[in-house]
């Protein structure tokens, strides 16, 4: 681990853009002590503009055009938080993102790119799609692209990105065999005027050799679903319309406390904003002292400015000027592999400028994907035997694969004395302790997480959805909990900021349940750690392991898959998007569904023991075998490719070696069975006549529910089927 110091100052990028992304990569290998790194951006992953017309024309696939921001996150050490800003509050230095508290910072910088003005066109929001942002228009694209037979393509904006968007079109219709497809370029005036003349002859004749139809002095009044709506009446068919014209900076940018132009953030020399703790790079931000136009060449030279005045501003230290170039190499994709090279002027054109920028694009991207993962320390040459077999050759998983062993804590327990109480009703086995108090049954349970990723907001909503899930399990509701927080060592400022996000994010979980947090405890130590002790209310008896009988059909609610992700999150091996939908389902509660199953026979929560682990208890209690159909199973996008790929959390061979009794099929997905859940799903025994409906019922709920096996009388025995 790199954080050797406690945490003093909040540094907060907002935006996954060029500069921000290289920042990052910087940061990672040279961070700076003291210093909390934080990453907000819509998704996981951030497109490179540079490659979207390869992409568009096909040359590139859309993994060779994404920045993965998780992964890059993983490797600098920063909490990313997946969601859209809306907001700088300057004066409290705080940021706004729906449905999470506010974000403090210390420092922050804005790289958040620029939008369309497009959709203020009538129709337009409902029947088009903008260039920008990138990734929304990457993902329209790709789908229409596999269902277009000689379609009509109509790109709004005859600059040099239309340009390029209309060409790269064309060349990927007519090589999927759409023939007679036809593409159509719209600009209100002459088309290309921010070329100069011999470039801009050059790409009129390669869009001609491309099919596209210009159309020139053509002002569009609006968008239908049949097409583009001239203001002279034409009506021009169009099945995909997109607009490359009419950028502006997005608007809660242009409603920022700080001096802008036309709606861009002011930047001076040292790219800060008229606020000396807020930066802004990229095509959000207008160099009052220098201006320059929106290119990315521009966001890529300031990096190294940013990396070097934002560790400044952090530590006291003098920060430089970003002086930008005159002029730049522009690279224009010509549809096919070839390009157009312009500079000062003067114009070439070919397949070798074609292998020049996508030697320059692969160079770029390549340097986020040749990053080194977290790996366990090195060991002294002297040291005590069996510390290898320990630490193993991963890091730390974090969330349920942070367990410890199954066969560890049963064998601990077995040898505890009990004390005969006649208030006490639970059995050893049972997911929560059952207490009588005053004739009524209330459930209790106690769970904590190790981080899986360093974002107190995160971790306290699972944690709170993990530890409800025993609750949940035993058909009870929820009533209050109390919280138990490990915060690593941090200053005073940055304590107090991090209690308060988790406290309110807890809360408003528990609050959902019709619970609330009446207390807690805090310690510091190494790593984050979230955990709570929590109370359910039951109107009926609980449900426990033990009243399942044979010929039960068994009900999962979410997919496995969470262990492996997260596992191979922290070795830098999972795709961003992998890791984001995992996150989704972690944070799905399960009250909708305790209520759904309420009549179950038998009912349990699978977490760290796996699925394996927790339909052994069921089976152990119940005196029952079980079959699994493995091809029932739901299962978490990227987890089975993963776990054929050899990925495995921590706990998977003690989960494995727990469950003795499991045979039949095997292989990847049979694997997964041992795979420790985070704030897993429900597992069900309930009546084989009522499982379809139960399901049906899940499914409607929103839940990816699923049938996957039966109980039968073969005690102790898990026979899987493919």
């Amino acid at each position: 681990m790199k954080h050797m110091y406690p945490f003093t100052r909040d540094l907060v990028l907002i935006g996954g853009g060029h500069t921000h992304a290289l920042v990052m990569r910087s940061w990672g290998m040279k961070p700076l002590p003291g210093v909390r790194l934080t990453v907000i951006n819509p998704g996981p992953t951030a497109p490179y503009s540079g490659m979207l017309p390869g992409f568009v024309a096909g040359h590139y696939t859309r993994d060779d055009l994404d920045i993965d921001l998780v992964q890059l996150s993983r490797f600098a050490e920063a909490r990313v938080i997946l969601g859209a800003v809306d907001h700088i509050d300057v004066a409290a230095k705080t940021i706004s993102v729906p449905g999470r508290p506010p974000i403090h910072y210390d420092v922050a910088a804005v790289d958040v790119g620029i939008t369309s003005a497009m959709p203020t066109l009538p129709g337009f929001a409902d029947h088009a799609v903008p260039a920008k942002p990138l990734g929304t228009f990457a993902a329209r694209w790709d789908a229409f692209r596999a269902s277009a037979r000689n379609p009509h393509i109509a790109i709004i904006g005859g600059g040099v990105a239309g340009a390029e968007l209309a060409m790269a079109m064309s060349h990927a219709l007519r090589k999927d065999g759409s023939d007679a497809a036809v593409v159509q370029l719209i600009d209100r005036s002459k088309a290309l005027q921010d070329l100069g003349l011999a470039a801009r002859t050059r790409v009129r004749d390669a869009l001609d050799r491309n099919g596209v139809t210009l159309l020139e002095n053509a002002d569009v009044a609006a968008i239908e679903a049949q097409g583009v709506v001239l203001t002279d009446g034409t009506m021009l068919p169009s099945d995909f319309t997109t607009g490359a014209a009419g950028a502006k900076p997005h608007d809660w940018v242009g409603a920022l406390d700080l001096d802008l132009h036309e709606g861009f953030i002011t930047v001076g020399p040292t790219l800060q904003s008229s606020n000396a703790d807020v930066f802004a790079v990229g095509d959000c931000a207008h160099l009052k002292f220098d201006p320059r136009p929106k290119a990315g060449v521009y966001a890529v030279r300031e990096a190294p400015v940013l990396f070097e005045n934002l560790r400044a501003r952090l530590s006291g230290g003098e920060l430089r000027p970003y002086k930008p170039q005159r002029d730049y190499l522009k690279l224009i994709s010509l549809g096919g592999q070839s390009a157009l090279a312009e500079k000062f002027g003067t114009a070439r054109q070919g397949p070798l400028l074609w292998r020049l920028k996508d030697h320059i694009d692969r160079k770029f991207m390549n340097q986020f994907k040749d990053l080194t993962a977290m790996s366990v320390p090195e060991l002294p040459l002297t040291r005590a035997y069996g510390l290898d077999e320990i630490l193993g050759k991963q890091p730390m998983c974090g969330g349920c694969g942070a367990k410890v062993a199954k066969g560890a804590l049963q064998a601990a327990l077995d040898d505890v004395p009990r004390t005969p109480r006649d208030d006490v009703l639970s059995v050893p086995g049972d997911d929560a302790a059952i207490v009588k108090t005053g004739g009524v049954k209330q459930v209790i349970s106690t769970d904590h997480l190790q981080a899986l990723l360093p974002d107190p907001v995160l971790m306290a909503r699972i944690a709170a959805i993990h530890a409800l899930g025993d609750i949940w399990a035993m058909g009870a509701k929820p009533q209050f909990a109390t919280a138990s927080l490990i915060l690593p060592r941090m200053s005073p400022k940055l304590q107090e900021r991090t209690v308060a996000e988790i406290t309110r994010a807890a809360e408003a979980i528990f609050a959902d349940a019709g619970a609330t947090i009446v207390g807690g405890h805090t310690s510091q130590g190494t790593d984050l750690t979230v955990g709570f002790t929590v109370t359910g209310l039951c109107d009926d008896d609980p449900i426990t392991l033990a009243g399942a009988k044979a010929g039960d059909a068994l009900i999962l609610t979410k997919p496995l898959g969470s262990g492996v992700i997260m596992a191979a999150e922290m070795q830098m091996k999972a795709p961003g998007a992998a890791v984001a939908a995992a996150l989704t389902h972690m944070l799905q509660g399960q009250a909708t569904a305790s209520d759904i199953l309420r009549g179950a026979h038998a009912m349990t929560d699978v977490t760290g023991f796996g699925l394996a682990g927790h339909l052994s208890g069921i089976c152990t209690a119940s005196g029952t075998g079980a079959e699994v159909t493995l091809r029932h199973v739901p299962v978490m996008d990227g987890a089975l490719q993963l776990a054929e790929a050899g990925i495995r959390s921590m706990l998977y061979p003690d989960n494995r070696s727990a469950v003795p009794g499991v045979a039949g099929a095997d292989g990847g997905l049979a694997d997964l069975l041992f795979d420790p859940q985070t704030a897993g799903g429900l597992l069900a025994a309930v009546s084989a006549d009522q499982a379809d409906d139960l399901v049906a019922a899940l499914k409607d709920a929103g839940y990816p529910a699923a049938r996957i096996g039966e109980l039968t009388d073969s005690a102790g025995r898990i026979n899987l089927r493919p």
